[in-house]
C-alpha cells in the first residue's frame, strides 16, 4: 500500500505540550494500552474526532509527515472496514508539520483547518 505523506493525530493540549517539551510523543493512553499511535487520514480525521472526541475542548490537530516511518507504520483494517495508519514507534516532533486548535462551535463540534491529503 502506497504511504499517505500526511496523517493526522488528534491530542490534548496537556498531552501535546509534554511532547513539545520532550521532543517526542509516546502515545495518548490509548496508543500506550493499543501499544501502537492511532492516525487518521485526510478522509477519516473528522470522523475520528466526531466518534472518540465529541464535543471535547481543549484539543490539538497534529499534522505529520508520514514518509519516513518505514515498516513502522501499517495500514490495519479498523473502524468500519477502513485502514487505518498504526504507528508502531514513537512519534518524533521533527516528523510533524504542522499543528492547530481545535476548537468548537456553537454546536460542540469541532472546527477543522483546511486539512491536505
Amino acid at each position: 500500500m502506497t504511504v499517505t505523506p500526511t496523517l493526522y493525530k488528534i491530542v490534548t493540549e496537556t498531552l501535546w505540550q509534554q511532547a513539545r517539551q520532550s521532543g517526542v510523543f509516546h502515545g495518548a493512553s490509548i496508543d500506550l494500552k493499543d501499544g501502537f499511535i492511532h492516525f487518521s487520514t485526510v478522509d477519516q480525521v473528522k470522523q475520528t474526532a466526531a466518534l472518540h472526541f465529541a464535543g471535547q475542548p481543549g484539543l490539538v490537530l497534529v499534522a505529520v509527515d508520514a514518509s519516513g516511518f518505514g515498516d513502522k507504520l501499517l495500514f490495519e483494517l479498523s473502524r468500519g472496514g477502513d485502514l487505518f495508519p498504526h504507528l508502531y514507534a514513537d512519534l518524533p516532533l521533527a516528523a510533524v508539520l504542522w499543528e492547530a486548535q481545535l476548537p468548537l462551535d456553537e454546536n460542540g463540534v469541532h472546527i477543522f483547518p483546511e486539512l491536505q491529503p
